[in-house]
């Protein structure tokens, strides 16, 4: 049972898509308590996590920024949890980029001795083909010089294949023998129930990686099974999947029309539909929540 007292800190990706809530909550400046969290990112999971008696906190890395900007910020974030809230150290539970802004955070950063445990959720710990694909095309190249003239989209390139490999090959010694547990939770779907903006990029990571989420092929998500160090020292990584079909969006709360294959006539049955499926992933959170080290 995981000691309730160690806060949990939820770390979202790249290009949040809640990003107008989030900027209202800044401009109104508005505590996490006096927004409902459920048009957050993590949809409703902070308050069913706090329901049981867990102590919960969000951030907010720059919205396409470097992977070493945005672990520049997570680590200001749980530095600012921590002296919050009298402690020594937190969990990190993070989805897609998150999980490489918390790798970097630890490993460049010196944060592992405030870190106890990072869960990844879909994370792309080997890259992911469709940076390098959309990157590498003209019409991709083109809307990032365009997007790149209002926001920073550096991030973009840090999930490039290459660009994931260089760091492990660098980071693995220090993370075989760092005292933070990791454990990565790898999700898939099936086409037809895949969210419909993600069906292009699905197809192509599929013909390319096959089974995945929508924008990360599975077994980059995994990640690898053990870390070994220069001096021998070898950590196990727990590898564990999705317990039902999730696509990208479904593995932080968000509910889909994909997901009603049966859809019985009527909003009401719809939005009871969607309400099951999400307390469903709520309650996955729940159980990672209960069963950190």
């Amino acid at each position: 049972m995981a000691d309730k007292r160690i806060p949990i800190v939820l770390a979202h990706g790249i290009a949040r898509f809640d990003i107008l809530h989030e900027l209202l909550k800044e401009k109104l400046s508005l505590p996490e308590n006096e927004l409902e969290d459920k048009f957050e990112y993590f949809k409703g999971i902070k308050s069913h996590l706090e329901a049981d008696g867990f102590k919960v906190f969000h951030t907010n890395q720059e919205f396409a920024g470097s992977v070493a900007l945005r672990a520049e910020q997570l680590k200001a974030r749980i530095n600012e949890v921590i002296a919050q809230e009298g402690v020594d150290r937190v969990h990190v539970i993070t989805h897609s980029m998150g999980g490489l802004d918390a790798r970097h955070m630890i490993v460049d950063l010196g944060m592992a001795d405030r870190v106890q445990s990072l869960t990844t959720i879909a994370a792309p710990h080997l890259g992911t083909i469709l940076a390098d694909h959309i990157l590498d095309g003209n019409a991709g190249a083109f809307l990032a010089r365009i997007l790149g003239q209002v926001i920073n989209v550096d991030g973009f390139q840090d999930l490039r294949v290459t660009a994931c490999e260089q760091f492990n090959e660098r980071a693995e010694d220090e993370e075989a023998r760092n005292g933070v547990f990791y454990q990565t939770y790898a999700s898939s779907e099936e086409l037809k129930l895949v969210f419909l903006p993600l069906i292009p990029s699905w197809i192509f990571i599929q013909e390319q990686k096959g089974r995945n989420d929508g924008l990360v092929d599975f077994a980059s998500q995994q990640w690898k099974k053990e870390l070994v160090a220069s001096d021998g020292t070898r950590k196990q990584i727990v590898r564990k999947e999705f317990p039902f079909p999730a696509d990208h969006l479904n593995e932080i709360g968000w509910w889909d029309p994909q997901e009603a294959l049966n859809p019985i006539p009527g909003f009401g049955s719809l939005f009871k539909q969607a309400a099951e499926y999400e307390r469903k992933v709520r309650d996955v959170y729940l159980d990672i929540a209960r069963n950190l080290p």
